[in-house]
């Protein structure tokens, strides 16, 4: 059964533990913030966004599935930060495929600058399995209401390179894996009974929209134990790609390396914001443009 909303209305100031925190929209909690989660190194420790809910309440999150028990809600992680894997789950060798190695590292907050019920800021690390540092990172994650029956999550990542050199991002792609598992970068684990629905405002279906550039995709499904939803990303940088699973997995990712490496150069940090509008109901084409035009954004 879907869960009830939690009130929290009263949740003005920070939200939460010191390793979780509550975002909250018009007195309902809609998403929860692990911030240091006590995960196994080959799972990608970092944090995340789970659950994430509508309005209403129904879920649109998985974390720890048993088929990549690594996909951990609504996240950023990459499988390759100048070879240290920080998404988890076997590494994608040239030549031999996905195997197991010792090269999971990890993104760390380091420290608060903001937390609200409606606004997280802070500071984060992505460090190799020594601890080196490889990036530094400053995130900025809002909430805000779009209507009754939705809202819009916003999380803005800005990428240093702490090496003193460029830093090289890339995927199973980029490494040599066919099929475009171009993967890695704001990655969303949704959850649904059956397959559900991906769109763009020109093409439809896993296969036509994996890959593209188009300005925003829609993921329409209906949870376990009901509760129809729709979820419409925007915020692909210069050189992004939408990497799109739905018949082995419902996922949606701004892949940052999806057929080519991306550089976080040294001396010039990679600015990144992605918007989700995360919405009760299946949208139609139509709808989603509607609630696109409306969006206000700051």
């Amino acid at each position: 059964m879907t869960a009830e909303p939690r009130s929290a209305a009263a949740e003005s100031s920070p939200a939460g533990t010191d390793t979780e925190s509550r975002l909250v929209v018009g007195g309902v909690e809609v998403a929860r913030y692990l911030v240091r989660p006590d995960l196994d190194p080959r799972h990608g420790p970092r944090p995340y966004l789970h659950p994430v809910r509508t309005r209403a309440g129904t879920p649109v999150t998985d974390a720890l599935p048993a088929d990549h028990v690594w996909h951990l809600g609504a996240s950023l992680a990459v499988q390759d930060v100048d070879g240290a894997n920080l998404w988890g789950g076997r590494t994608y060798v040239r030549g031999t495929g996905y195997t197991w190695r010792d090269d999971y590292g990890v993104i760390a907050h380091t420290g608060w600058r903001e937390r609200t019920a409606d606004r997280l800021d802070h500071d984060l690390e992505w460090r190799d399995r020594h601890g080196r540092v490889l990036l530094r990172e400053h995130r900025r994650i809002t909430v805000t209401p779009a209507g009754e029956d939705a809202w819009w999550l916003d999380l803005s990542a800005t990428l240093t390179a702490a090496t003193g050199a460029d830093v090289h991002l890339g995927s199973p792609a980029t490494n040599g894996r066919p099929g475009g598992a171009g993967y890695g970068g704001f990655f969303w684990r949704a959850v649904a009974d059956g397959e559900p629905l991906v769109r763009t405002a020109e093409a439809e279906g896993e296969e036509a929209v994996n890959g593209s550039a188009a300005p925003w995709l829609a993921l329409s499904a209906t949870a376990p134990g009901g509760g129809a939803y729709t979820l419409v990303f925007t915020g692909l940088g210069p050189g992004d790609r939408w990497f799109v699973r739905t018949a082995m997995y419902p996922g949606v990712c701004v892949a940052y390396a999806f057929d080519s490496p991306a550089v976080v150069a040294a001396g010039r940090p990679r600015h990144n914001r992605h918007r989700v509008l995360v919405a009760d109901g299946h949208l139609d084409p139509a709808g989603i443009a509607a609630r696109l035009d409306a969006a206000v954004v700051p």
